[in-house]
């Protein structure tokens, strides 16, 4: 017998605002001390009353334009009624059947649906007193919630579906979506042959993602095959023990008892200006992939590498234009590797988010022509950029100050050359015999004396033409 998977995702995302969704403590995930950002609303204290965050609303409604859902013209809050220590009123303020967002596609996916909700507290555990206690700093942060419909097939799938979402939050600014700060949280519905579905939950990062889905599919698969019946739970994911486990049996949509909202009225989304969020979107990943590939001619690795920050696909597409300053015939290509290889590395020793570098796109387009003009070598172009990073400057100043320009007078390179050849006959005997690796030994030489600013094909033709002379 074959086993079909079907796969649904309920993916939810803490949205960016300066408050929490019906209150006016503050919305900060950096937030160190605990029990902080609290009120008497968000800690659920009896007589406090709610009010609708606008900017959250007008977030909800962004994402549903960039996913082709519909805006629904009314929507309201229901209250979904549980207990748990992390939900200080005992109910969570959620959207039930008027969600701001019906429909929509990503990657192939149908959606569903796209609501708004309040996040819960978060637990701590302590070990060495076996107590469990709750920080309600989250509580109260808003959230999104995306459902699809059960359209995925596998785990590469729901990963692939999972970080386009994740970049498209980010273009649209509307959340920073880290999974391992708990900003972007991803649970699977996971059947076989649409039979009894497992929802996976506690998953922390996309690789997780992935293996849990594959494990689950393998394990119901073996239970359908020994003639039993796949438990209808949730499940959580071992990322120890690379294997899930059951956590509790799964909750329906009538034991949570919806009810609308008594403290929030419905309302129309018309109050809100819906063709102008429409109009203001920005580019999202997958036209600007389009656009990049048209524009310059760049293959999908690279494309795939600027795409994945927004922020490093802004510098890019600045450079470039920058570049064009310099010569009209010049391509990207070197300005590129430099930005994608070099500074992003540089960027990874110290720590730094991409937006926070000192260095100016039009410095960055500046190295680039001194490096295609031949000005400066390789060597010289990574001291260089070291040093714009650390200072931000242009990197004229620094050549100038440090004495950095390629050397191509060929009659101060030939006194050197010569210098060289006098100081290693062995290397020189070497070459004369055929071993190319000593002609290399003697430009390595060259280039330390010359602190790195010589041209290495310049210098090549040069050791040839003095060695010939040799009898």
């Amino acid at each position: 017998m074959t086993y079909e998977p079907t796969i649904g995702l309920e993916i939810h995302a803490e949205l960016k605002t300066e408050t929490k969704m019906f209150c006016d403590s503050v919305n900060d995930s950096e937030e160190k001390h605990t029990n902080h950002n609290v009120c008497p609303i968000c800690l659920g204290h009896p007589g406090c009353l709610p009010t609708i965050n606008k900017k959250a609303v007008e977030s909800v409604i962004k994402v549903g334009f960039a996913l082709g859902g519909k805006i629904n013209p009314l929507t309201k809050f229901d209250r979904k009624n549980y207990f748990y220590p992390d939900l200080p009123k005992g109910y969570q303020i959620s959207q039930y059947d008027e969600p701001l967002v019906i429909g929509g596609t990503l990657n192939g996916v149908r959606l569903r649906r796209i609501h708004l909700e309040e996040d819960t507290g978060r637990l701590i555990h302590d070990e060495t007193t076996n107590a469990s206690l709750v920080d309600y700093n989250r509580a109260g942060v808003p959230l999104m919630e995306l459902v699809t419909e059960p359209d995925i097939k596998s785990g590469e799938e729901t990963v692939n579906f999972a970080k386009e979402f994740q970049l498209i939050l980010r273009y649209l600014n509307v959340s920073n979506a880290d999974m391992e700060k708990g900003e972007l949280r991803i649970e699977a519905n996971v059947s076989l042959n649409m039979g009894t579905k497992v929802e996976l939950k506690n998953i922390n990062s996309f690789r997780s993602v992935g293996d849990a889905i594959a494990y689950e599919l393998k394990r119901q698969e073996k239970i359908l095959k020994a003639g039993e019946k796949v438990a209808h739970e949730t499940r959580g994911w071992d990322d120890i023990k690379k294997k899930t486990y059951s956590q509790r049996s799964k909750e329906e949509a009538h034991d949570y008892r919806y009810f609308p909202e008594p403290d929030l009225p419905p309302f129309e989304t018309s109050v809100f200006d819906l063709e102008k969020i429409k109009n203001d979107l920005p580019e999202l990943p997958a036209d600007k992939r389009a656009r990049f590939k048209n524009e310059f001619a760049l293959d999908e690795s690279k494309i795939e590498t600027l795409i994945i920050n927004p922020h490093l696909a802004e510098f890019f597409e600045e450079a470039v234009s920058e570049l064009k300053s310099f010569g009209e015939k010049l391509t990207p290509q070197t300005l590129l590797n430099y930005l994608t290889g070099d500074l992003v590395g540089l960027l990874n020793e110290s720590g730094l988010k991409f937006e926070e570098i000192k260095i100016k796109p039009e410095h960055l387009a500046h190295l680039s022509f001194l490096i295609d003009s031949g000005r400066i070598g390789s060597r010289q172009a990574k001291d260089i950029l070291k040093r714009m990073f650390e200072t931000g400057v242009d990197p004229e100043l620094i050549i100038k100050e440090d004495n950095l320009e390629t050397v191509s007078d060929e009659s101060e390179l030939v006194k050197i050359i010569e210098k060289i050849i006098l100081e290693n006959p062995k290397a020189v005997e070497d070459y004369k015999k055929g071993k190319i690796a000593s002609l290399q030994f003697l430009i390595g030489k060259t280039m330390s004396e010359l602190r790195g600013r010589g041209n290495p094909d310049t210098l090549k033709m040069l050791f040839k033409t003095a060695i010939d002379k040799i009898a």
